[in-house]
């Protein structure tokens, strides 16, 4: 009933400015907790071992805080909301169709749009590049921001959703192969493929099932060709669905990269209506975990 209480509460209200403009974000403040690790720890020698502690005590600390709050007598109040507070359906969602908006208008508006959601180089992107990165990036934060919270929630209550933010968030600072994080960020970046080695494949089989396609073929196909081991596998759903090829060349840090294709088979020119056709693709996934919510409180 919690988790039925938070999905219906973020997809109400998602991020309100009004609330957020005034108090630190739960995941501002676990950033600024990633970010005092990174200042405190990557230095010296024995960086990947420290790394790896920070990594185990992030965890540890997310399994605690969880614990902590679900222990508040306020008949789970509190906890609803703050799982609400960790899905980011909503907002994914917000974000992804305004790129869409922004497509319609103008190639730079759309630059710029999507540069708040990529991080790779966007200067030179065409309007079929846009439209791809906006894809690609909800099929993947559907995985990590939606699919992944509630299967921890769903396995280990407020603890495991907690601690698997803190993980990914980790992931997101730390865990890059630059010099500074190669040792430092390795663990966590291992750590977080672990946690979402589940959700990644799990939010492949809902797009699958919620659009009536279960050709399991493409999926198993494309999805290991992908550089990492876990977004591929949404994306090599979400590109049947919508037929519309993802991945492929891109820059990053003004150098080429030649990835291959995920579903080769499909258009290479998207535009902004395949942006909202992804978008709409998020909210049938959301249904169902909705549906799976109420079997799970039923049972």
């Amino acid at each position: 009933m919690i988790l039925i209480a938070a999905l219906l509460l973020d997809a109400a209200f998602g991020e309100p400015r009004w609330l957020w403009d005034r108090f630190p974000h739960p995941a501002v403040l676990m950033g600024r907790l990633v970010a005092f690790c990174d200042r405190r720890f990557n230095r010296g020698g024995n960086r990947k071992a420290k790394g790896t502690l920070v990594a185990a005590g992030l965890l540890l600390t997310g399994l605690v805080v969880g614990g902590l709050i679900r222990l508040v007598p306020d008949r789970g109040l509190l906890e609803s909301l703050a799982v609400a507070i960790l899905i980011a359906q909503k907002s994914l969602v917000d974000h992804v169709r305004a790129v869409a908006t922004a497509l319609r208008r103008s190639i730079p508006e759309g630059r710029a749009a999507v540069a708040m959601i990529v991080g790779r180089d966007t200067a030179d992107m065409t309007g079929p590049d846009i439209s791809r990165a906006a894809i690609e990036s909800a099929a993947e934060n559907l995985s990590d921001g939606v699919v992944a919270p509630v299967f921890w929630f769903l396995v280990l209550g407020l603890p495991g959703i907690v601690a698997y933010k803190l993980v990914n968030t980790a992931d997101s600072m730390i865990g890059h192969m630059t010099p500074r994080y190669r040792d430092f960020g390795w663990a966590s970046a291992r750590l977080d493929d672990l946690l979402n080695l589940i959700p990644a494949r799990l939010t492949a089989l809902l797009i699958a099932l919620t659009h009536g396609w279960v050709d399991p073929e493409p999926i198993l196909r494309d999805a290991p060709k992908h550089r990492s081991p876990n977004a591929g596998w949404p994306e090599s759903a979400l590109a049947p669905v919508l037929n519309v090829a993802l991945s492929g060349p891109r820059s990053y840090d003004g150098q080429r990269r030649d990835y291959p294709w995920v579903w080769p088979e499909g258009r290479r020119d998207p535009g902004p209506g395949d942006i909202d056709a992804a978008a709409v693709a998020l909210w049938r996934v959301w249904g169902a975990l909705l549906a799976i919510a109420v079997l799970v409180a039923l049972t």
